[in-house]
């Protein structure tokens, strides 16, 4: 469990200049151009089919900037000053980055993350911002690049800095930041912010908000977003499809979880391929509830903001009990299709 914390851990401040630990090796790598043309010349190398480019089959857009503004997110007064500055210095370093660095760029692997799982360089970049935040306000940072950081402090701000980064980094607008602050392993109060348009979500835990589910009770005829299939959950996720009324595929967890809770869509789930970890559902367990809904794993396992990210769940997040209940038992439910 996280650290226990007292109204003494908020507030804390560190000598002017000082850092934290997380490695800024590539904070200052310079940019390309600023202007947002494409980049003529030979690529640097070891960039040509790297990252993002990679993956999309080394399309000629990897080598232009995504030149679009991010726009300072608009949270409300009440959001914890933590919470409100680490939102805001992960919009400012999601923007620059895309102004210096090019999708080629952004997507590049530039290491392995705490959690396991490839860290791409905006990954790392809009991370370090993060985390300079939490070091300057003396708070603990959980993160999945980083993973547990110790800033000697009763208090620990559990964040997804870049949610959807693989989206965000070939130029999709659907990436968030999601942030939780936590006492004695228990989320106490949540933001997250959408990066492409500002729109931001914040909650309280006991607290109702203003925006509220959509009170759904029934799987059939929902509107739901689902993780993409993967070939353990094919069946699976086919069995959820066809019951619902319509089905997306964001690839932003944490962005389709306060979708549910503005009762945009009815439900969000892993149909149990089990890929996600605390950061991914921690800022949902604050605002979901807050707003009538629930989150829950869809085989059984607590929910619980553990520092081990060796812990992965298959979240669901959904407008009511009810409706998490038919999504566990269809996900749970025996392939008769054989």
């Amino acid at each position: 469990m996280l650290d226990h914390v007292g109204a003494a851990g908020y507030g804390a401040r560190v000598a002017p200049g000082e850092k934290s630990g997380v490695n800024r090796s590539i904070v200052n790598e310079s940019g390309r151009q600023e202007s947002g043309r494409q980049e003529s010349g030979t690529a640097e190398p070891g960039t040509e089919r790297s990252g993002a480019e990679r993956r999309s089959g080394g399309r000629a857009g990897g080598s232009a900037l995504i030149d679009w503004p991010i726009p300072e997110p608009a949270l409300p007064a009440a959001v914890h000053p933590v919470l409100a500055d680490a939102a805001r210095a992960a919009s400012a370093a999601y923007g620059a980055a895309r102004r210096r660095h090019t999708r080629a760029e952004l997507g590049t692997e530039v290491a392995m993350g705490a959690d396991g799982t490839p860290t791409m360089l905006l990954d790392r970049l809009v991370e370090e911002a993060v985390a300079d935040v939490a070091h300057r306000h003396g708070v603990n940072l959980l993160s999945e690049e980083a993973g547990f950081v110790d800033n000697s402090s009763a208090v620990t701000m559990v964040v997804d800095p870049v949610d959807g980064s693989s989206n965000a980094a070939t130029g999709v607008p659907l990436s968030c930041f999601a942030g939780v602050l936590a006492i004695d392993g228990v989320g106490t109060e949540a933001v997250t912010t959408w990066l492409d348009t500002g729109r931001a979500w914040h909650a309280v835990a006991g607290t109702p908000t203003p925006f509220r589910t959509t009170g759904r009770t029934s799987l059939t005829g929902a509107e739901v977003c689902l993780l993409r299939p993967r070939p353990e959950t094919v069946r699976t996720w086919q069995r959820v499809a066809l019951r619902a009324g319509r089905v997306r595929v964001l690839s932003t967890t944490c962005l389709e979880a306060v979708l549910v809770a503005e009762g945009s869509i009815d439900a969000f789930a892993d149909v149990g391929a089990g890929v996600h970890r605390i950061m991914d559902l921690a800022a949902a367990m604050v605002i979901v509830p807050a707003a009538g809904g629930v989150v829950v794993d869809a085989l059984g396992r607590p929910l619980e903001l553990n520092p081990d990210l060796s812990l992965r769940w298959s979240g669901i997040v959904a407008a009511t009990e009810e409706l998490a209940g038919e999504l566990i038992d269809e996900i749970g439910a025996a392939d008769t299709t054989d």
